[in-house]
C-alpha cells in the first residue's frame, strides 16, 4: 500500500511539473521484435510527450508493422522511414526532431517495463546535477526468456562515473533517460560504432549519472548484436577511452597503463565467445595489465578448458537465470 501511494505521489508530481520526455525508436530490420518494443512504450505509466520511430532503411517489412502498431498510440507519434544512415546519425536526427525536457531511446529489439519512464524521470527530477539516469537490465533471448541480469555482475556506481567508464563498464542503452540540456552540448559521434560509450565518457565530465538499482528494462541478446563482435568493441573502446583519459588529465604513461590493463582484462570476453587465439595474443602482449596473480591464473585456466565445456556452462547459467527470473510478460 505504501509503495503504491509513493508511486501515485511521484506521478502527480511529474504531471504537475510539466516535464516532458521524448522517446525515439531507431528501427532496423527487427520485424520479429518491433511490435513488442513499441507496445512496451505504449504501456508506460508515464506516457511520453511524443514518440518518433525512425526506420533506418529496413528491408524486412518493419515499417508496415510500425504503422499498424502506432494506430493504437494515445499520444503524438510519427514514423519516419528513410535510407540507411547508421545508428548514431539516426539518434542525432531523432534528437533534433524532439523537444522534451528529457530524452530516451529504445532499440527496436529491446523492452521497457511499465514503470521505466516514470521511475527514471522521477529520479532526474530529484537530481539537479545529473545528466542522465540509468539502472540494471535483464538480458532476454529471442523468446523473451530472461537469461541474465546486470544486477548479478555489474558494479555500477552513482554520481561521478568517470573511473567506472574508464574501466569500460557503462550503462546498457535501454536503461538510460537523458536530460535534454546535457545532450544539447554533446551528441552521438557518427564516426563511432559504439555510440553510447563515447557519449557517456563526454557526458561524465559535465555531471553525475543517477543510478537506480531496480530492473526496469530488457536488452535482447541475439547473434546480430554488435556486442558479439569483440574485436570491433575493443577497438572502439580503446579509442574512446584514450581520448577521454587525456581530457580527464591523464598523462601518456597513465593512458598506456590503463589501456594495457583493459586489453588484458578484455581477453576474457574473447574467451567467452570462443576466440582463444585472439585472447592468448591479448594476454601475452599485455601481461603487465594483470591486476593480480589470481587474475592471470584464472585466464590461463580458461584457455585450457574446451569451448564445448564453456558453451555448456553458459547454457547452465542461462537456465538458472530463467528459473530465477522467468519470462517477461510482454
Amino acid at each position: 500500500m505504501i509503495a503504491t501511494e509513493l508511486q501515485e505521489q511521484t506521478k502527480e508530481k511529474l504531471e504537475s511539473s510539466n516535464k516532458a520526455v521524448s522517446v525515439v525508436v531507431p528501427s532496423f530490420n527487427h520485424a520479429r521484435f518491433i511490435e513488442i518494443t513499441l507496445r512496451s512504450i505504449l504501456k508506460q505509466t508515464l506516457p511520453p510527450e511524443e514518440l518518433i520511430v525512425i526506420d533506418d532503411g529496413s528491408s524486412d517489412g518493419s515499417p508496415r508493422i510500425i504503422e499498424r502498431v502506432l494506430r493504437d498510440c494515445r499520444f503524438p507519434c510519427e514514423l519516419v522511414a528513410r535510407d540507411n544512415r547508421g545508428l548514431s546519425a539516426t539518434l542525432n536526427d531523432g534528437f533534433e526532431r524532439t523537444r522534451g525536457d528529457y530524452f530516451a531511446y529504445l532499440g527496436s529489439d529491446d523492452l521497457w517495463l511499465p514503470d521505466f519512464l516514470e521511475a527514471r524521470v522521477g529520479l532526474l527530477e530529484s537530481r539537479a546535477t545529473a545528466v542522465l539516469a540509468y539502472g540494471h537490465t535483464y538480458f532476454i533471448d529471442e523468446q523473451n526468456h530472461i537469461v541474465d541480469s546486470t544486477a548479478d555482475w555489474a558494479d555500477y556506481v552513482d554520481g561521478d562515473v568517470r573511473n567506472m567508464l574508464l574501466q569500460t563498464t557503462g550503462p546498457m542503452s535501454p536503461t538510460v533517460v537523458y536530460r535534454r540540456a546535457a545532450l544539447e552540448q554533446h551528441r552521438w559521434n557518427e564516426e563511432s560504432k559504439l555510440e553510447d560509450y563515447d557519449l557517456y565518457l563526454r557526458l561524465s565530465a559535465t555531471g553525475d549519472f543517477a543510478f537506480d538499482e531496480r530492473i526496469l528494462s530488457a536488452w535482447r541478446r541475439h547473434r546480430s548484436n554488435v556486442s558479439w563482435d569483440q574485436t570491433l568493441m575493443l577497438e572502439e573502446q580503446l579509442r574512446a577511452q584514450r581520448e577521454a583519459a587525456l581530457r580527464f588529465g591523464f598523462n601518456e604513461k597513465q593512458v598506456d597503463e590503463l589501456q594495457t590493463t583493459t586489453r588484458f582484462r578484455r581477453a576474457e570476453d574473447f574467451l567467452r565467445v570462443g576466440e582463444k587465439s585472439h585472447a592468448l595474443r591479448l594476454m601475452a602482449n599485455n601481461w603487465r595489465g594483470a591486476n593480480s596473480p589470481f587474475a592471470t591464473t584464472r585466464m590461463l585456466l580458461r584457455l585450457l578448458i574446451p569451448n564445448s565445456f564453456m558453451r555448456g556452462r553458459a547454457r547452465v547459467r542461462q537456465r538458472r537465470a530463467h528459473e530465477r527470473y522467468g519470462r517477461l510478460d510482454v
